[in-house]
This record gives C-alpha cells, structure tokens and sequence, in this order.
C-alpha cells in the first residue's frame, strides 16, 4: 500500500512540474529557421503561403553540439521550387493590407502589420509555420503564458493544412480565415469554431458538378482524387450528389504529388482499360501535374475532363502539350474580378529595388511570450462574433457574409479550355450561384462550349440504350448504369426513357371482358318463351288445365322466369360500378322470387294431397293471402340480404392482369365473397326444400302429376348449382362470368321446360284433354287400401291450386 502512495506521489510531483513549465511559463526548445515577409504594426496578421514546395531540413545532433552548448539543437531548413502563384497570393494579402492602413475611415490611428511564411503545400510545415507565428518574436518570459501573439491568421490554401492549423488554434479563439481551402470537412463548427473562408466549399462544389453531368446526360463516369482530406471529402460529397441523379461512378484513381512512379502508372493504366469518356479530377494542380505530363506522355485522348477549382485555371498545366489530352476541359472556379490597382502593385515588385523583401529571414528574432490577457482573449472572442453575423456589399457589388458553418455563397465561374492563336485561354462559358437558402442557379452558353470530341456533345454511357423490343437486365456484380439487353417478355415493352430506376413493363394488353353474342339470344330466347307461356297461360286462364295448376302462382313463377333470363344481359358489357351491383342482387333476388313461387306450388299440392280424411279443411285454409305471403317473405330476405351487401361491400369494377400475358381481363370483384355465397346459399336453400317436399308429394294421382314436375325440375336447378360452385372457383378471368350466366340460364330453362311444357302441350297440341274429366281427380288412389279409398269430387281448379 506504500508503495502505491510513493508511485502515485511521483506523478503527482511529474504533472505538477510540467504544468508549471508549460503553463506558467514558456521555455524555448528550438526555432524554426523559416522564410518569411515582417511588418511590424499596432495589429498582427499573421499569413501561410505554400511559396516553396519542397523544404529539406537538417538538425543536429545533441552528442557533439548542444549538448557541450547547453543549447537546444538549431535546426537548418532550405527550400526548393519557387511557387509564382502562390507568392502572387502573399502580395495580394500585402496589398489588402496597404489598403487598409492608407484609408484613414476604416482604421484610424491604428496601423495592421503582417507576418507571413511558407508551409511548402505540407501539414506539419503548416503547423510549424503556424506555431512560430503564434509564439512571437521577442525574449521568452519564464513567467508569462502563451497565447498567440498574432490577431488572426489568414491559412492555408490546401485543406489538409487548414485541418491541422484550424484544429490546432480552434481552443484559442484565434480567428482563421483561408482563402483557398474548400473540403467541406471545414465547415464542422463543433472541431473548428474559429475557421472561416472566402473561398465556397466543396459542398457547393459537389452540387455544381453534379448539375453540370446532369445537364449533359452523363451517367458513367470516372473519378482522380488527391489521397488527403481534400479529395475524399470532396469526392463523398459529389458521390452523395450523383448518386440520386443515378450517376455511376467506374472507379477513384488516387494520386498525390509525393507519389512515385509506379503509382501514378497504375492510375494510368486504370483509364486506359475504363469505357468512361467523362473523368472527373478532384486534385489541387500540385498533385495532378505529374499524372497530367503522363497522359500526355502515352497519348491518351478523347476524354472529356472535368475540373474543381483547384487547377482549371492554374498556368503551369495551361500549355499547348496539356491541350493534347485535355483540350475541351470544364471546370469552376471562383468569380474573377479585376481589383483596382493590383496590377501595377504587382507588377512594380522587383528583387532588384529590396533583394530581401520577398524573403526576410527570422531566424535570428527569437520567439516571444505574450501574457495570457483576459482583454485580449474577449477582443477575440468579438472578433470571431462579428465574422459570424457580418453581411455588407462589397465594391463589386456581391454580398459578403458567412453563414452558420463559416462559409461564404458559392459564386462560380464555368471555365472551358479553348485554344485560341496558339495559347489555352480560359473562356467563361457559364454561372453557377447559391443563396442563403441553399437553392441553386446554373446558366449554361452550351452553344459556346468547345468540346475535346469538336463541337458535338460527348456521350459517356457503360450500356447503350436498349432498342425496341428489348429491355434491361442488370449486369451481376456491375453497377446499375451497365447492362445487358434481353428480348422482352411476351407481350410487354420497355420503357423509351431507357432510365433503369423507372424501366416498368409496359403491357401490350388489350383489355377485355364478357361480351358474348350467344348468351344474348339465349337469354332473349328464354325471355321470349317465358313471356309467350304468359300470354298463353293468359289467353286459356278459363280452361281447367290452367286453373288446376293456380294460374295466380303460375304467373307469378312465369314473370320471375321472365327476369332471370334477362338477368344474364347485365353479365354483358364492359362492367361498371352499377352494372357490378346490379348483376348479383338481380340475380339473386329474381331466383329468390322463381324459387319461392315454386316453394308455394308445391306447398299448395302437398297440403291438398296429404289430407287423409274427407272434410279436412287443411288444404282449403291454405289460400292465395297465405300463398302470397309465402312468395313475398321468402323474396324479402334475399332483398334484405343483398342491401347488406350493397351496403357494407359492395361489387365493384377491377382490372385482372394475373390471367394472361396479352391481356387485361375487366371484371366485377364481388367485394365480399362471404355475401355473395350467402345469397347463393339462401336460393340453394329454398330449392332443397322445394324438392324434398316435392319428393314427398311424389305417389299423387296419376292424373295430378304437377309434384313429379317439380321434383323433376329442382333436381335439374340443384344439380345446376352443385355443378356451378366448384366450376366458378377454376374458371379463369372472364370464363367465371359465362359459367356464372351459363347456370342461370340452364336452371331457368329446367323451371320453364319441366313445370309448363307439358300444360302448353296439353293446351296447343292436346286440346281434347284440357277438359274437367281430365282435370278433375276421379280416380282412387291404388296404394291406400279399400276399407280407406277415399274420392275426391270437387274440381282441382276450386282449390286454387
């Protein structure tokens, strides 16, 4: 336990000593041996320029320097490859702030200085530079603390810099503003509070190029990024943008100027092998320079480039040789204006008036402390404040401000590679702009535009569009925009759009339903034969063959014969929504009607019959009021049976497509199936009872055959029916429908046929029989035996049968 408290005592005392010397005070370990411009004002400003890109640096060793010295090893940098543009980029920075300090209403009494350095396109060199500008230039107080001495720091132009720098000094609320660093990684407020830019960023970038390939019907393309922030961040967010256009992508070459040889073949050989015609190159013009001179080098032409901001209009790439390769190229860049007197301040610099100018050396000032001020830290903390909320027109006449993220409108110019007289010029041959609320504009001279493959507008396509008659099949393991192209499915089309997301089979369907000319005139047929056994039965109403078979039921059973042969004609036709609920409620409320009439006829015979005493009155009490009654209640149950159905789930139209590949079947749904087999359910029910009490009624006189009629024709009506369920349930599309009038038409023509062929028979052709010897019941029955004969003497037509 001891121990542990001794172990624990240790660092204690360890963390106490080293928060004493790095808080406290600062103590120098070295410094940076870096070249830089010094102006020494009221304000610092401090700057980060790639002017060099290549710096070597050299430290010595401890053993035989410092540490015999006590000293902390120097270190010696030198710096290679002179950068034009950028050290064009520290003047313009000088030059804002001459112009600043010469107008006496923008900061009065009060001079801005400057302090700037080269980061050589590297992070650490960034974050070197960056901390030598944020210790200060005088003595080290063992005493004092150290925040930056700097005011704001205007860094860096790569992104991967701004990363290192922005989340360095973040904690300090030291203001950063970058002029050329545009991965929208930056626009993280949460990692990098104190970040702004005035450059857009590579989400409004994203956006532009995505509209551009939309507007140019590209859907395959290919893509060179910079290994670093920069590029992944940006081709994520473009990737995101052309994925809901459905863009594919064919592959991501990677580069980066420290890259050797071999992998900058590799990503050569990748475009070689591609079928891609549009790559675009999301890469600062560092990095892409060297896979440039070998496209050139191998001769790879007639592609069509697309370009960020980072190099469409840097000069070095801007050659007559390049335009080889990428003549035609289209890229954004950010809006170019002409400053007012830039030029001649450029072009009076001269190594020759200050040959130390351009690079003073600091190595000899020793970095300073500065006192951890609570003054300083709150006019910083104001400072960052006002560059959030600050909106005001410049002298161009745009709007300047910063939105939530830190980031400024995007403005872009559309740049098109043209050779003219011998000499790339950068033309302008469009806009692209964004507002405060995210929307977009992009304006197009496409009549204006040099394309690589002349002046038509190249295709970049994995797939052809698919010809008449064939259609899409995707191509496993590949991405959606490749395909192959199979014949159709018999009786489909593809669509003419060619588009994969909202290729659908287009049916060649014709549409069809129940129109059969047939069922017409055998529906017309039995119309016609029922209503002419109605006039008959009319016109011989006095004769003792009708009157023997109630000729008051017999009208009634005809008439509703009459309707359920008409019932079928609502079976023809296109269906609609009255027809569908017009053709199962007529259909079952007229069966309902003819199955009742023949239920009171064969109630009405089997009373009169059954009576085994003379002088029974059963068959006289059971008169037309109670045969109306039986018809009229039994069909009142169907009505009430089908208004439920009409009411909860009615019939309707709907349109079948799983019967055929050609065509389109119209039908009726039923709506519920549950209702439409109650109501056959009910008929079926009335018949059962029909033939059973006929089937009693069987052993009645020979001359009164009307029961052998009728349990002759329920049999035919049952075993119709019987028939039709298992049938209507198989049959496909239409054919449900001419089974469905098919039993209709067949029961009704049982009824007709069995109950009044043989009166008509007896009436037209055996007139000689219709008489009262014929009609009235004479003859004993033989089955009762003769103690138990019993005779009737009164006419079956005073029955009322």
């Amino acid at each position: 336990m001891q121990k542990k408290h001794s172990e624990s005592y240790i660092i204690l005392l360890c963390l106490s000593f080293l928060y004493w010397n790095t808080v406290w005070g600062c103590e120098q370990f070295g410094s940076f041996n870096m070249p830089s411009m010094f102006k020494r004002g009221d304000i610092m400003i401090g700057g980060i320029f790639p002017v060099f890109l290549k710096e070597v640096i050299r430290t010595s060793t401890y053993e035989r320097e410092c540490v015999q010295q006590k000293q902390p090893a120097p270190i010696t940098t030198t710096f290679h490859r002179f950068d034009l543009r950028s050290f064009r980029w520290t003047q313009v920075m000088i030059f804002s702030i001459e112009e600043i300090n010469q107008d006496p209403t923008l900061l009065p009494n009060i001079s801005l200085g400057y302090r700037i350095l080269s980061s050589c396109a590297s992070p650490t060199s960034a974050l070197r530079a960056a901390l030598t500008l944020a210790s200060g230039v005088e003595e080290i107080s063992s005493t004092s603390p150290c925040p930056p001495a700097i005011s704001a720091l205007i860094a860096e132009s790569g992104s991967s810099q701004s990363l290192a720098v922005a989340g360095t000094f973040g904690s300090f609320q030291l203001p950063i503003i970058s002029y050329f660093s545009s991965c929208a990684c930056l626009s993280n407020r949460v990692k990098y509070p104190t970040f702004f830019r005035t450059v857009s960023s590579d989400y409004f970038q994203a956006k532009a190029l995505a509209a551009l390939i939309k507007r140019f019907g590209w859907e395959w393309i290919g893509v060179i990024q910079s290994d670093n922030d920069y590029g992944r961040s940006g081709i994520l967010a473009f990737s995101e943008e052309v994925k809901k256009l459905g863009v594919c992508i064919a592959f991501v070459g990677k580069i980066l100027r420290t890259y050797n040889i071999e992998k900058i073949l590799n990503v050569v050989e990748i475009i070689k092998q591609s079928t891609v015609k549009v790559i675009l190159a999301f890469v600062p013009e560092g990095d892409f320079y060297p896979l440039m001179t070998e496209i050139v080098k191998q001769n790879i032409t007639g592609i069509q480039w697309l370009s960020t901001d980072a190099w469409i209009t840097a000069p070095r790439p801007s050659t007559p040789e390049m335009y080889q390769a990428f003549g035609g190229a289209l890229g954004f860049v950010g809006r170019k204006m002409a400053m007012p007197n830039l030029q001649p301040f450029l072009t009076s610099i001269s190594p020759y008036k200050d040959p130390s100018a351009p690079c003073l050396n600091i190595s000899d000032i020793q970095p300073k402390p500065v006192r951890n001020n609570a003054n300083k830290i709150h006019s910083k903390v104001f400072v960052i404040d006002h560059l959030q909320s600050i909106k005001f027109t410049n002298q161009f006449g745009d709007q300047v401000f910063f939105d939530k993220n830190g980031d400024p409108p995007a403005y872009y110019d559309i740049i098109n590679w043209q050779l003219i007289n011998r000499q790339v010029q950068h033309v302008t041959i469009g806009h692209f702009a964004s507002d405060a609320n995210g929307a977009y504009e992009l304006s197009i001279q496409a009549e204006n535009i040099m394309w690589r493959t002349g002046n038509m507008v190249p295709t970049s396509l994995c797939s052809n569009v698919c010809p008449v008659g064939t259609r899409k099949a995707q191509i496993k393991g590949k991405p959606t925009c490749c395909f192959d192209c199979i014949p159709c499915a018999d009786g489909t089309i593809a669509n003419s759009t060619g588009n994969l997301d909202i290729y659908q089979k287009i049916s060649l369907k014709c549409i069809t339903f129940h129109n059969y000319d047939f069922n017409l005139f055998v529906s017309l047929l039995g119309a016609s034969l029922s209503l002419a056994t109605m006039m008959i039965f009319i016109r011989y109403r006095e004769t003792p063959v009708i009157k023997a078979s109630n000729s008051e039921l017999s009208c009634f059973l005809l008439f509703s014969l009459l309707l359920c042969f008409l019932c079928p004609l609502t079976f023809l036709g296109r269906p609609t929504v009255w027809t569908c609920m017009l053709r199962q409620t007529t259909f079952g409320v007229t069966f309902a009607l003819c199955i009742s009439s023949v239920l009171g006829k064969t109630i009405v015979v089997v009373t009169a019959f059954k009576a085994t005493f003379p002088g029974n009155n059963a068959a006289i009490k059971f008169g037309p009021a109670q045969q109306r009654i039986i018809v009229c209640s039994c069909t009142v149950i169907q009505i009430l049976i089908c208004i439920l159905w009409l009411k909860l789930n009615p019939p309707f139209p709907d349109m079948v497509f799983k019967y055929s590949h050609k065509k389109i079947v119209l039908e009726c749904n039923p709506g519920s199936e549950a209702a439409f087999y109650v109501v056959l359910g009910y008929i079926g029910l009335l018949a059962v009872i029909c033939l059973v009490l006929a089937f009693l009624a069987r052993k009645l006189p020979d001359n009164f055959n009307e029961a052998k009629f009728i349990t002759f024709s329920m049999l035919i009506f049952c075993s119709v029916w019987i028939t039709f369920i298992p049938a209507y349930i198989s049959s496909p599309g239409k054919f449900t429908v001419a089974v469905e009038t098919f039993a209709i038409l067949s029961s009704a023509f049982s009824l007709l046929i069995c109950i009044f062929v043989p009166k008509c028979y007896i009436i037209l052709i055996k007139p000689e029989k219709n008489t009262k010897r014929h009609s009235n019941i004479l003859q004993r029955t033989p089955s009762l035996p003769p103690s138990k004969k019993i005779v009737f003497h009164m006419p079956i037509g005073e029955l009322n049968l």
